[in-house]
């Protein structure tokens, strides 16, 4: 869907052209439609085919499938064959290094055992940031970013660190990204429904003002004295579950839509009524949502309020990521959901690609990336 692009237009910046390998035919389709000028190259396993002007390339951004990496995942790391293609990164990072040794390069990826980020770093020749969403989004999403626009040296070996500071806390969250108004169909099913607030599967039922059965709370597991909402975990794998009354945590792709509730306690609340609601999680509306993943293909966020539990909308969930309102979506909510739990959060990459100088030193004629 072109994130770097989306920020790069925010910053405006003028570039003079814009290469994209993509081989998912929604993503493509979304870039063009907002991007009409973008080269779309193809699949990146085929670089050395590609008949480009390399030595004209001064930005490389990339976000190499972090599925092997990710410690919700099976930890595969580079014997996973999606995240294996850093190292065609890598290689294409080597050769551009050659046409033009000036070319800069941004590279994000998950959190992730420490001898896996070095080997990742030493290819780089950096070390990286580490960064979380939360600071300039309604979400939790800590991700590390390798980038040497901005670079420090430091240590006995003089070994080079990105040098990126930590944006502003916009003070940003859930209840600053909700829609006034949502359709029905964005309410979840009365199956559904009894499924989640089966007591044999969640604990002792505590009744509302309203009587409804659908408006519960986990009394006998959790703090009675609470009069907000909270995120239920429900525990799965490695996860053991949990409550949470703060902070949304961080989730994973997979079951994204299934494992995570917003339980709401009382009617009064800011959000007409409604609470953040993930399933397998659920969150204070006062605090952030869960990072965004690409299995989203029924909408992995959702909200509850008492007698009723929607998913979060397209829209709210680009808020998440703050895509602009300007970007149009021409793709279906299930592709949306995908690209936004696949794609970056745009105002961290504004970020970081503020400290590159060429984007303000050449206006009239930009730089390719």
């Amino acid at each position: 869907m072109s994130c770097g692009q989306i920020a790069l237009r925010e910053l405006g910046a003028e570039v003079e052209t814009y290469y994209a390998s993509e081989i998912d035919g929604y993503a493509i389709q979304q870039t063009q439609h907002n991007f009409p000028k973008t080269v779309q190259l193809g699949d990146v396993e085929q670089w050395k085919d590609w008949k480009i002007d390399w030595g004209g390339i001064d930005l490389l951004l990339a976000g190499s499938p972090c599925q092997g990496f990710s410690f919700c995942g099976k930890k595969l790391a580079f014997n996973d064959p999606r995240s294996r293609l850093f190292f065609v990164f890598a290689d294409i990072l080597a050769h551009l290094r050659k046409e033009n040794p000036n070319v800069r390069f941004l590279l994000e990826n998950v959190n992730m055992k420490r001898e896996h980020l070095r080997v990742i770093s030493e290819f780089c020749g950096v070390f990286p940031v580490r960064i979380n969403s939360a600071l300039v989004s309604a979400q939790m999403r800590d991700r590390w970013y390798w980038t040497d626009i901005r670079t420090r040296r430091e240590g006995l070996f003089g070994e080079t660190y990105s040098d990126i500071p930590q944006p502003s806390d916009k003070g940003l969250f859930l209840q600053d990204i909700l829609e006034k108004h949502v359709p029905e169909e964005y309410d979840v099913s009365e199956k559904l429904l009894r499924y989640i607030t089966d007591p044999k599967r969640l604990g002792k039922y505590t009744d509302l003002n309203d009587g409804s059965r659908k408006a519960y709370c986990l009394a006998a597991k959790t703090n009675t004295s609470w009069t907000g909402s909270f995120v239920y975990q429900r525990p799965r794998g490695y996860n053991k579950g949990g409550e949470h009354f703060e902070k949304v945590p961080t989730v994973t792709t997979d079951g994204f839509e299934r494992n995570h509730y917003v339980i709401q306690l009382n009617k009064s609340t800011e959000s007409n009524g409604r609470q953040p609601f993930q399933q397998n999680r659920v969150y204070d509306a006062q605090g952030k949502s869960p990072a965004l993943l690409s299995g989203m293909s029924c909408g992995s966020h959702a909200l509850a309020y008492p007698g009723k539990i929607r998913r979060l909308t397209p829209a709210e969930c680009a808020r998440l990521q703050t895509i602009p309102e300007w970007y149009e979506w021409v793709v279906s909510d299930s592709q949306i959901y995908k690209m936004l739990g696949n794609g970056w959060t745009v105002e961290v990459i504004k970020h970081i690609l503020k400290y590159y100088e060429d984007i303000h030193q050449r206006p009239d004629n930009g730089p390719t990336a």
